[in-house]
């Protein structure tokens, strides 16, 4: 059989996690359930352990730097992280990928993965994936099945016909149905013949592309020029702007999957959820013996059936029941738990007034490291800097304010101006304003330091780089 290649797509905005999950931070870089974030697990589970070839990641150019360091935190060396330089849905990223791959393996089977699901059985999921590729050398357009336990209204579903195999794990595929309503799930779980879309698919890259060029010739050709004119960037791949841009921005489920007379269902019976709201991430979490999730500092009493979690200081929450509470430390979010759509309507609101709250948080993640804020005022600002082992800012300066730094753990090269020097723990140094400035960490360990910033304008905007060893505009 022909080599599977694991392509996970990893885009989105963080929506309905919100305040967990912001614009710039979305919630399959977050660790939900246990150490490790859900697009880690998620390459973790198709890695080359099992036999499958590197992944191709797809991703945006704001997520480039988190999912690297991301995957090298897993010890998981990708095929290439493929750029897209603007959102055009699922059909033009997985063109890309699918040009991309063909021309280093004309027989290449892609496994499309969101990176934002759950699956707690590996095992059983490979075992699937082994299924569907099968049928995909056949030629075959494969999507992967989960049988409904209850008539979920947030779900895609499949309408399976005939079992295309002995054992019932294969079928023809009659339909897709997009989110029905209560009355209809409630129908389709009557029925038994209607599963959920796990939205995991699998086609050899020839084949996609052969449907795709009957159904949207515009994708292939601009996924093409998008490949052709790529550029290489760091351990990044840059798609071409204007080319990928022409896309037509449509979902591969729209696109090929309800169009296409050559797709088939793989059942996916691996405990898969896709965790999209704080409902269902109480749903798969550890609950206490009044099923209550706490996470972080949190004290319940008298509580039932919630979701706690701090991220800040102490919670304490009592006599309530069926509530989701979340505490960021710049923002708290309060709901019914039995309202999956909550965190989106605050989300709608929130974008009307134009809050930063939505895209950042005091917590804000860069190729080096990362910042936190930890306090502000007229004039000031505090931060806390991690620097990764060999990382280092780049080569620049403020025109609007100076910056303290005391180093509170580890040893950092500062350069300032003309002098260059080290900085030890419990040292400190000035920066003035104006000053060509850079601060590195030589070490095989991260260092922690204190940032102070004085001045009248402490946007982060202020930033003149003379040298950038990731090449940031």
């Amino acid at each position: 059989m022909a080599d599977i290649w694991p392509v996970i797509l990893s885009g989105g905005s963080g929506e309905r996690l919100w305040p967990l999950s912001r614009k710039l931070y979305p919630k399959q870089f977050q660790a939900l359930t246990s150490d490790a974030s859900l697009f880690q697990e998620c390459a973790q589970r198709v890695g080359p352990d099992f036999g499958y070839r590197p992944p191709l990641v797809i991703c945006n150019d704001d997520h480039r730097f988190i999912a690297a360091e991301q995957l090298r935190l897993a010890g998981i060396l990708p095929e290439t992280i493929l750029l897209e330089p603007v959102s055009r849905n699922t059909a033009p990223a997985i063109a890309a990928g699918a040009v991309l791959l063909r021309q280093s393996d004309p027989d290449a089977i892609m496994a499309i993965f969101p990176s934002d699901h759950m699956i707690p059985d590996g095992a059983a999921l490979r075992a699937a994936l082994d299924a569907g590729a099968a049928l995909a050398t056949e030629g075959s357009i494969v999507a992967l099945c989960v049988a409904p336990d209850r008539p979920h209204t947030g779900y895609g579903y499949i309408e399976c016909g005939a079992a295309a195999n002995d054992i019932g794990t294969s079928f023809n595929i009659e339909r897709f149905i997009e989110k029905p309503d209560e009355a209809t799930a409630q129908d389709f779980l009557r029925q038994g013949n209607y599963r959920w879309n796990a939205g995991i698919f699998l086609f050899s890259a020839r084949t996609l592309l052969e449907e795709l060029a009957r159904f949207e010739p515009e994708i292939v050709t601009g996924a093409e020029a998008a490949v052709a004119g790529a550029e290489r960037d760091l351990d990044f791949l840059r798609l071409d702007a204007d080319a990928f841009a022409a896309c037509p921005s449509i979902s591969i489920d729209y696109a090929v999957m309800e169009r296409t007379d050559k797709s088939m269902a793989v059942v996916l019976d691996a405990g898969w959820h896709d965790v999209g709201s704080w409902d269902a991430l109480w749903e798969v979490s550890e609950k206490d013996a009044d099923g209550n999730v706490s996470v972080g500092d949190v004290v319940l009493e008298d509580v039932r059936d919630s979701y706690v979690r701090s991220d800040a200081g102490l919670l304490a929450a009592t006599g309530v029941e069926g509530l989701v509470v979340v505490s960021s430390k710049d923002a708290t979010f309060i709901s019914r738990k039995d309202n999956a759509e909550a965190a989106r309507v605050i989300v709608d609101v929130l974008k009307r007034a134009d809050r930063g709250e939505l895209i950042t948080h005091t917590r804000q993640y860069r190729p080096w490291g990362f910042f936190e804020v930890l306090g502000m005022g007229p004039g000031f600002q505090v931060k806390h800097l991690s620097l990764n082992p060999g990382a280092k800012i780049s080569l620049q300066k403020h025109n609007h304010r100076a910056e303290h730094w005391v180093i509170a753990a580890g040893s950092a090269r500062v350069t300032c101006g003309d002098r260059e020097f080290t900085l030890n723990e419990n040292e400190s140094t000035y920066i003035p304003r104006g000053a060509v400035h850079r601060l590195e960490n030589s070490s095989a360990d991260p260092i922690s330091i204190v940032e102070v910033q004085t001045g009248k304008d402490l946007r982060e905007d202020d930033i003149e780089r003379f040298e950038d060893l990731y090449r940031r505009e």
